[in-house]
């Protein structure tokens, strides 16, 4: 790994000497920027940590449900029971927010999904740099949904990396990453929990480390091109039965709870919620429902079936498979999609 520059690591010490005195552990004043609930449990580590959380950046607030009721995002609800000022800029390139953070001149700047591109006029801002949270073990599944892929694709371990930040996308030098096992039956949502309390604490034991003169900053490595985790949206989730019964099984987890996985029956919308592979084949048509029992129904995938387990009939809450055959009575040979 390379040690970090000398003039970073003189600098580093300088503020620290200015910082620290007896007893006392606040090394830095730290600026944070992120949206959604991942971003809110890095920050709250921040704020439960011994650094000092000056501001927060945030996205504006939007309309979400079916009455378009503006909701602030989890970070900014966060912030102000903590009475941290928040802004909320509509893009962050402009020149007035390069401004506001000149004047509140952080010692870090700390990015975890927080949805816009920081320009290089903000990454030169801060004493120490801009650190971002990313939940992959970069290079591999730079993007906006890498929790999702690493699940899509079928890996076994994903993790967390403390990188400095660079003009690129998620092109930065790696100061730090830590590994998480993906288990057989992980959703999206679980995976998310463990890889945000597993980025809240690599963040504080790397900034420490930094404060320390102790980190290195490793380059990544562009000898061969890695997987891009490209953003999801509802269409995501709908399901191609041409596809094998593996993969659609692994898109049901890493499409729960957001966007969730469907389909269609009756020209009615199906979530499906939980799945299983037992391994079969029935050769019929694919999408068709081959078989229905007192608690599953299977369907022929393009490769194998997909047994169904828990599902959600349009406009209802989701139940698991045996309410719903005794609620509607799907039948064998019905095509779903």
């Amino acid at each position: 790994m390379t040690r970090a520059p000398l003039t970073m690591r003189k600098k580093t010490k300088r503020l620290l000497k200015n910082k620290t005195g007896t007893g006392d552990r606040t090394l830095a004043d730290v600026v944070f920027m992120g949206t959604p609930d991942f971003a809110e449990g890095i920050l709250q580590a921040l704020i439960d940590s011994e650094y000092k959380v000056t501001a927060v950046f945030t996205q504006p607030d939007r309309p979400k449900g079916r009455k378009g009721l503006l909701q602030a995002p989890p970070v900014k609800e966060l912030a102000l029971k903590h009475d941290i000022p928040v802004y909320q800029p509509e893009r962050i390139r402009r020149e007035e927010n390069a401004g506001i953070l000149r004047e509140l001149n952080p010692d870090y700047i700390v990015v975890a999904a927080f949805g816009q591109i920081i320009p290089k006029s903000i990454l030169e801002i801060p004493k120490y740099g801009c650190l971002n949270v990313h939940a992959s073990l970069l290079p591999r599944w730079r993007g906006a949904a890498p929790i999702q892929w690493s699940i899509l694709t079928g890996e076994k371990e994903t993790g967390v990396t403390i990188m400095q930040m660079a003009e690129g996308l998620d092109t930065g030098d790696i100061i730090d990453q830590v590994t998480v096992p993906i288990s057989e039956d992980e959703t999206g949502g679980s995976l998310f929990d463990k890889l945000m309390n597993a980025g809240a604490q690599q963040l504080i034991k790397t900034m420490d480390s930094i404060g320390r003169g102790e980190a290195v900053w490793t380059p990544q490595g562009e000898e061969s091109p890695t997987p891009y985790a490209k953003m999801l949206t509802r269409s995501t989730g709908q399901v191609n039965w041409t596809r094998s019964a593996v993969e659609i099984e692994r898109m049901i987890r890493a499409l729960d709870p957001w966007p969730g996985t469907y389909t269609y029956l009756d020209q009615r919308m199906l979530k499906l919620w939980k799945a299983s592979v037992p391994g079969i084949s029935a050769g019929a048509g694919c999408g068709t429902i081959v078989s229905v029992s007192k608690d599953a129904i299977d369907v022929q995938t393009g490769d194998g079936i997909l047994r169904l387990l828990e599902v959600q009939p349009e406009g209802k809450k989701r139940m698991k498979s045996d309410a719903y055959i005794r609620g509607y009575h799907p039948e064998e040979g019905t095509i779903l999609g």
